[in-house]
């Protein structure tokens, strides 16, 4: 080992661990805006993130990623589909947090793993061992228990797994790293943000200007909240291995899980329970798998933005 890679290690271990820990309390600050629409959320959480994230990339000198990605029509088309699909997610979490579904959003976000190998099947053909076969199996099993036994599909934690997963597809074929990447989509979609906001303040319904000091400078963190974690999954990635990354992710969705059974108090069935240890089985078989054919590359692959 090289002089002071440990040290790195447990740096790292720690930053990554804090961006997850960040991702899985999201729903205790999005709950103190539920008085606020969440299309007019979003609309501000794109603005101010990129308000934050082109001083950040100008202070780190990496702005001519941007301007190069702006020269190409493919790389602007596929940042055009990631970043409509981040939007979706991001809208279908504040919704779903708002409305009491804290625990359905952690199902969504346990489901991602399988979902992305299920992706890799499907679009990249990718060839999966029979364990990542047995792992999905396990999933759709717990889908289908909560069909059977609920009457309805989980929407949300399959809108969230699906456009998630389908947003980290479309990011493996883009060049740029996690936050240039997040950079791109959100000036992308800046104009139709502040354009809704301008709207909203027109009609008078707008949370700046017109809501509680309290909820107006909430308003104003959303950029914050949302770079933030990413910077310290970014400083974590760079100095774990993708296997440990990997155990790690866990953490967001286990807190979610945590916070909506016994802070926000949801209803939490029997029939739930069951769905959610089938896909825990699934997850399981999935990480056994992986940690038994983990790469041998200590250099991990740039991350994409965070979802939630």
């Amino acid at each position: 080992m090289k002089p002071g890679a440990g040290q790195s290690s447990v740096r790292g271990g720690l930053a990554a661990l804090a961006c997850y820990l960040a991702w899985g309390i999201f729903p205790v600050y999005w709950y103190q805006l539920a008085s606020v629409d969440a299309v007019e959320l979003i609309a501000h959480r794109l603005f101010w993130t990129m308000a934050m994230t082109v001083p950040l990339l100008w202070w780190r000198d990496g702005l001519e990623s941007v301007y190069a990605a702006f020269n190409s029509g493919r790389i602007i088309l596929n940042h055009a589909l990631s970043g409509g699909l981040l939007t979706i997610n991001w809208l279908v979490f504040v919704w779903a947090v708002n409305n009491g579904h804290v625990i359905e959003t952690s199902l969504g976000y346990f489901l991602v793993p399988l979902v992305n190998i299920a992706l890799g099947w499907s679009v990249l053909r990718e060839k999966l061992r029979r364990a990542q076969w047995l792992a999905i199996a396990f999933a759709a099993a717990g889908v289908a228990w909560q069909l059977w036994q609920l009457g309805r599909l989980p929407w949300i934690a399959l809108a969230l797994a699906g456009t998630f997963g389908t947003y980290g597809l479309l990011r493996k074929r883009s060049t740029l790293g996690s936050l240039p990447g997040l950079t791109v989509e959100t000036l992308l979609l800046a104009p139709l943000a502040g354009a809704y906001l301008m709207w909203c303040t027109h009609r008078g319904t707008g949370a700046l200007g017109f809501a509680p000091a309290n909820i107006q400078l909430l308003v104003l963190t959303t950029g914050i909240v949302t770079a933030t974690p990413l910077l310290l999954f970014a400083y974590g990635a760079r100095r774990l291995r993708l296997t440990t990354l990997g155990l790690l992710q866990y953490a967001a969705p286990t807190v979610q899980f945590a916070l909506g059974l016994w802070f926000f108090a949801e209803p939490f069935s029997a029939a739930r329970a069951q769905s959610f240890v089938l896909i825990w089985i699934g997850l399981a078989i999935y990480t056994g798998d992986a940690l038994r054919h983990r790469s041998r590359s200590l250099t991990p692959r740039q991350p994409t933005a965070g979802a939630s």
